[in-house]
């Protein structure tokens, strides 16, 4: 067999996004994004010629949309955050902990995107950190990144934390390390993170409000998803950390 076809992402949006809006109903925002990815690095945006003083090469060379979502124009950034995370992760096993979003809530992040994430990355970083200190006595060491799709590109806002097996002691001890492969049940992650971000939320509202949804529209979202359990999901601690940050960084919004 021979070497596998490489894909251009412009390529691929090109091809297929009158597909895509003919099944699905795009927002403003995200007709934007692709049609900046379409058109990067190609004859659309311009660019510019470089030429040998001797006259015998030349090439053009396209301009970059700039767009954040573009991974072409976003890779260098990309890969300088991870060079920063991986410099500064602590050199001992790290759980791996994800916190989802219920279905019932998603309409409030396609709203509210800013408010809704923030409360996201707020409501796991505060979840864990006070479950560390009232549960083992130390301050954890977190790593967090947003992700707001699935592979298959279904809308699905998660939160990955990768949390250090071990932190600072509250009494002033020193460094601990957990020295058994357990963190927290997933249960109590999931009920205190849906304390928090419920909480976040409904002190939005009263503030600000979700305007393009009536009172009793809100209130019945919001009670649907605290009726029910939310998914916390914990993973036993990995040897190296590195390479989990290699891998859920690309399409997500970092914090540390």
């Amino acid at each position: 067999m021979g070497p596998r076809p490489r894909f251009d992402i412009g390529e691929i949006v090109r091809k297929f996004r009158p597909a895509l809006e003919a099944r699905h109903r795009l927002a403003p925002g995200q007709k934007k994004v692709l049609t900046a990815i379409s058109r990067c690095r190609t004859a659309s945006l311009g660019g510019h010629k470089l030429v040998c003083e001797r006259g015998d090469f030349e090439q053009i060379s396209y301009n970059s949309c700039r767009d954040r979502h573009c991974p072409k124009c976003q890779a260098l950034a990309q890969e300088k955050w991870i060079a920063a995370r991986s410099r500064r992760i602590l050199a001992i096993g790290h759980f791996h902990v994800v916190f989802t979003l219920p279905a019932e809530l998603r309409i409030l992040a396609r709203l509210k995107p800013a408010v809704v994430y923030q409360a996201l990355l707020r409501a796991a970083a505060d979840t864990l950190l006070e479950l560390g200190k009232t549960r083992k006595g130390l301050t954890f060491g977190l790593t967090l990144i947003l992700h707001t799709w699935t592979r298959e590109l279904a809308f699905h806002p998660h939160v990955h934390v990768l949390v250090s097996a071990g932190g600072l002691a509250l009494n002033g001890g020193g460094f601990i390390r957990l020295k058994h492969r357990y963190l927290f049940p997933g249960a109590m992650l999931g009920t205190v993170f849906r304390g928090k971000v419920l909480a976040a939320l409904g002190a939005h509202r009263d503030a600000e409000g979700f305007p393009e949804l009536e009172g009793a529209a809100y209130g019945r979202l919001v009670a649907s998803a605290a009726d029910k359990d939310w998914v916390a999901h914990v993973k036993k601690p990995f040897r190296k950390s590195s390479h989990v940050i290699q891998y859920y960084v690309a399409p997500g919004i970092m914090w540390s």
